[in-house]
């Protein structure tokens, strides 16, 4: 039995695609880099951190699948925004600029822990303000590591993609249906 250790309605939408059962689980797993923490080892750690978090009351040969996915620029990792405010002024960063993003998928069973990782290249289209405010007043950009979500309107932002569509979505599937296939082959 797979258990998805996540809420995103993304993530669910991505397995289902791929036609791979699954539980979703609720995890509570504090999302706080640490000073000095490389973005690619913290988006990890935070990734296996809620598969970890997932097993707890878990059959012993339950596999737990987990992903965390950021957005980075210049080292600094954006996360959601807090408020409209913070989700301007991230897409004024992004504006103009390519950044990465980092998507760590963690499978866990007993004491078997493996993972895939994809990171891919985002160039954002240069935004005028009245731009920003718009894309901000759709709620779009709410939920939504660096603010925005390539599957929605996001999409008219960006310029270019080197990568994993589906790993800036927040799950990369290719990388996602090796990594079972790992634990369950058939």
């Amino acid at each position: 039995m797979l258990y998805l250790a996540s809420q995103s309605p993304r993530r669910r939408q991505l397995l289902e695609q791929i036609g791979v059962a699954f539980t979703p689980i609720d995890v509570d797993v504090p999302e706080q880099r640490e000073p000095g923490e490389l973005p690619l080892h913290y988006v990890s750690r935070v990734a296996r951190d809620k598969a970890r978090a997932g097993m707890a009351g878990l059959p012993p040969d339950a596999l737990v699948l987990s992903a965390d996915t950021e957005v980075v620029l210049d080292d600094e990792v954006f996360g959601k925004p807090a408020d409209a405010a913070d989700a301007a002024a991230m897409l004024r960063r992004l504006s103009g600029r390519t950044h990465e993003t980092i998507s760590v998928v963690w499978a866990v069973q007993g004491a078997r822990a493996e993972s895939a990782t994809s990171v891919s290249r985002v160039r954002f289209a240069a935004l005028s303000d009245a731009d920003i405010a718009a894309y901000v007043a759709s709620g779009e950009p709410f939920g939504r590591a660096g603010a925005y979500a390539i599957q929605g309107l996001g999409a008219t932002l960006i310029e270019h993609l080197e990568g994993s569509y589906t790993g800036v979505m927040g799950l990369p599937v290719f990388e996602t249906a090796r990594l079972l296939r790992r634990f369950d082959p058939a």
